[in-house]
């Protein structure tokens, strides 16, 4: 029986010879160094494409060499707000030279180890994290890798390297001051499986905060054991107007997916916005600014949360370091349906 002979691999030394330069000169080049010049860049890129050659990242790793690999781990890509922050951040990865390599924690404290233990076997360039509740072993872990670390989306705890975000107990804080300005005083609260999700509770502590300097109290609060979604926003007002007697004049939402369902039940049910039940939430969405009357909620700078984590890698990369907690901040979206 004739068996078909797989066709040989071309190597790096067949390209070093296609583009007339040396071996360790194609290998910077394929890595993008600043060393090698872009025409030359090129030439040995053109020279690889021609014979089908691709680089061995593995072997270049586990001989010490550089990783054009980011690590990133997420807690969810169901809701669209951490795509969003990925996109901010691939593009600038991407533009570097470099890729990101994901992984999903779903919130999970010893997943989310398991994932750090795992990307840092590997050996990337750098590593950026949503943590959900770190472990001391995660700690641990991220404090001995020799690479930059961003922790993104929050900077109210205490990071192991460096961080970028906004302060999630600021802009519950914020929105409870802005809503009590507006004349607001029976104010409510619907929210998702906060427990396991640690920004969604910093905001209502600062909520309730801001409720605590006027002298009021959350006139309801309704938390659901299930991830964030616009369903589960809708029924959760149902549930919460159902349970409260007399109706709250506002309910504050733990996401724009949330407050999405939540607007969506007063549709269905015929409740005036906001004359009969005003609504906020939290993300500053499109989704909740292309709705009939537009949500009132709070813009988190995903995308520019994403590109400054970027930044802060390569520029740690490059020798430059970056401040230790960056605030990117927030900004409140009066809409109309508060």
């Amino acid at each position: 029986m004739q068996t078909t002979k797989r066709p040989r691999k071309p190597t790096l030394s067949e390209v070093a010879a296609l583009a007339g330069v040396s071996e360790i000169t194609v290998s910077r080049a394929l890595r993008g160094s600043p060393a090698v010049t872009q025409d030359t860049i090129l030439k040995v890129q053109d020279a690889a494409d021609s014979l089908g050659y691709l680089r061995n990242r593995l072997a270049g790793a586990l001989a010490g060499g550089p990783s054009n690999q980011v690590g990133v781990i997420l807690p969810s890509l169901s809701n669209i707000v951490f795509p969003d922050v990925l996109k901010g951040l691939e593009d600038r990865l991407e533009h570097a030279g470099f890729h990101p390599v994901l992984g999903i924690s779903n919130y999970d404290a010893s997943q989310e180890e398991q994932l750090i233990r795992n990307l840092l076997s590997w050996r990337p360039a750098g590593l950026v994290i949503a943590p959900c509740e770190m472990t001391s072993a995660s700690r641990a872990l991220l404090r001995a890798a020799d690479l930059p670390v961003v922790e993104i989306m929050d900077i109210d705890t205490d990071p192991v390297d460096m961080a970028v975000g906004m302060s999630h107990r600021s802009a519950g804080l914020a929105m409870a001051r802005h809503l009590i300005a507006r004349g607001y005083r029976s104010l409510a609260y619907v929210g998702h499986d906060i427990s396991r999700d640690r920004r969604a509770s910093a905001r209502l502590a600062g909520f309730k905060s801001g409720l605590a300097e006027a002298g009021l109290e959350l006139a309801g609060c309704l938390t659901l054991a299930e991830p964030s979604s616009v369903a589960l926003g809708r029924r959760g007002l149902a549930q919460l107007l159902d349970r409260n007697a007399p109706r709250p004049d506002l309910v504050y939402f733990s996401n724009d997916d949330m407050a999405v369902g939540g607007v969506f039940h007063c549709m269905a049910s015929g409740i005036s916005l906001p004359d009969q039940i005003a609504i906020a939430g939290f993300n500053g969405l499109d989704l909740g600014q292309s709705l009939p009357v537009p949500l009132t909620t709070t813009a988190s700078h995903r995308a520019r949360i994403g590109e400054t984590a970027a930044a802060c890698i390569l520029g740690h990369l490059e020798g430059t370091r970056s401040d230790r907690i960056i605030d990117v901040g927030f900004s409140l979206i009066e809409g109309g349906t508060a």
